[in-house]
């Protein structure tokens, strides 16, 4: 198997994206080499715990409602080419991520990390819920069949906040600076929301090479 390590952050919407493009290759190769693991990256390490109101967060960020329609019109475009719907009118929060980082690597020790950020994804991007909430994320490890009452605990605790922080801050000192970016085999980075055909390619490679030095 070849380790496929994404940095991705779970309220980004080319992240969004992107892993709905690598899921239509993945889907082409079932049989596909990828080990998949996921890494924190907070797009906003400074927000409030609570969060906060979106169409105020983005007005700020880009300079006024002109700027965030503006900034966000090739989010939209590459979301429909996609197939990555996405319901603007029901996001009403922008979250902090930490803790919605901290379900993903809990998810990761029982082998339910890529499910869960679906779910996180889908949360955020489709329903439009504060995936900054405990009890949301609660209910989504309960939907991913994890123990929902010890994530509450866990939740309510500083459980791994330091390691997210520790290994947030070891990906910006690697020189990651956008997300998603995709490391392939510890070595090649693939940074944004790339192609099906790309991964299709890449994927195509990876097993010739394989292949060959059987």
């Amino acid at each position: 198997m070849v380790k496929l390590d994404i940095i991705s952050d779970p309220i980004c919407p080319w992240c969004y994206i992107g892993k709905t493009n690598l899921d239509k290759a993945l889907a082409e190769v079932p049989d596909h080499p990828f080990t998949i693991e996921w890494h924190p990256f907070q797009l906003n390490p400074d927000m409030p715990a609570g969060g906060m109101d979106r169409k105020a967060y983005l007005e700020g960020k880009f300079g006024g409602k002109e700027g965030a329609i503006k900034a966000y019109a090739p989010v939209v475009e590459h979301a429909e080419k996609t197939g990555a719907h996405i319901n603007f009118d029901a996001m009403k929060v922008t979250p902090n991520t930490i803790d919605a980082h901290r379900l993903i690597h809990w998810a990761g020790i029982e082998q339910r990390q890529s499910f869960v950020v679906d779910l996180l994804f889908k949360a955020y991007f489709v329903d439009g819920r504060d995936i900054g909430d405990h009890e949301v994320l609660a209910d989504i490890a309960d939907t991913a069949e994890m123990d929902a009452a010890m994530v509450t605990k866990l939740l309510a605790s500083d459980a791994d906040i330091d390691d997210i922080r520790a290994r947030d801050k070891h990906g910006r000192e690697m020189g990651v600076n956008s997300v998603p970016t995709f490391i392939v085999a510890q070595q090649h980075a693939v940074p944004g929301a790339q192609p099906p055909e790309m991964w299709a390619k890449v994927i195509k490679d990876i097993m010739d090479q394989l292949e060959a030095a059987e």
